[in-house]
């Protein structure tokens, strides 16, 4: 049995990487599409992807940033598929700098992507989820979140700030049935993780007991957890896919 068969599932940042991981995981349990990115251009090969596995999926293009843009994204959903049942925070960038260096642009430009798009799309979202009195929605968080990380004090503070949202959010929407996560990827390999210089790749693969990276597939599996069913009873928490890297 498909695990979230005819879900109405919103995934942002879902063009590439592990977005568009969870948008064709998905789409293989049977979950119609909503996929948004800052481009609807750039969608095109993952709604083809999806609709190849038998599911309707439709392209948005938004910056989550922006309240208008969130809301405007909310309510097209909700015209071209009726309900949502599933939203998943994913639009996420990095401006990685030392501390000293960093500029107050790149400082706002993360902040603004990974912790305010998540509160405005969980906000537009949970306005229709309270009246279905029924949702699920994952924001994906980081490792860095959790620890930590020289030259990204931008991206862990925006990442703490995703998982005590995710927390907050749990609490306020139990009562009517809307279950708030996430998940907390250590290293993954996508076009964003690729940038890093080699030596400190090895030096992460080293601190890794599992003794390799992770790959897109093995978050949307958590992600898809998540969603579904199985996890009814789960709400307000993080679920860390590290490879060991981190244990808490």
């Amino acid at each position: 049995m498909k695990r979230i068969e005819k879900k109405i599932a919103l995934i942002t940042g879902a063009a590439r990487g592990i977005g568009r991981a969870i948008a064709e995981k998905f789409a293989g349990e049977g979950a119609d599409l909503a996929l948004c990115d800052l481009n609807c251009d750039w969608l095109q090969d993952a709604l083809e992807a999806c609709r190849a596995k038998g599911v309707k999926a439709n392209g948005y293009a938004a910056d989550v940033s922006k309240a208008a843009d969130a809301q405007k994204t909310a309510d097209a959903v909700m015209n071209d598929f009726g309900r949502l049942d599933i939203l998943v925070n994913n639009a996420g960038i990095t401006r990685d700098g030392f501390l000293l260096r960093m500029s107050e642009e790149d400082w706002d430009a993360v902040l603004d992507i990974n912790l305010k798009g998540t509160f405005l799309l969980t906000k537009a979202a949970a306005k229709i989820m309270l009246k279905q009195r029924s949702g699920a929605i994952v924001n994906l968080a980081s490792i860095i979140g959790l620890i930590g990380n020289a030259g990204q004090c931008n991206y862990a503070a925006s990442k703490a700030g995703v998982i005590a949202l995710t927390k907050s959010a749990a609490r306020e929407l139990a009562s009517r049935s809307i279950r708030v996560n996430a998940v907390a990827p250590g290293f993954i390999t996508t076009k964003m993780t690729e940038k890093i210089p080699e030596d400190i790749r090895k030096k992460m693969l080293e601190a890794i007991p599992l003794e390799r990276f992770g790959m897109p597939d093995d978050i949307a599996e958590a992600v898809l957890f998540l969603a579904s069913d199985a996890a009814a009873y789960i709400t307000g928490q993080v679920i860390s896919v590290n490879g060991g890297m981190v244990m808490q």
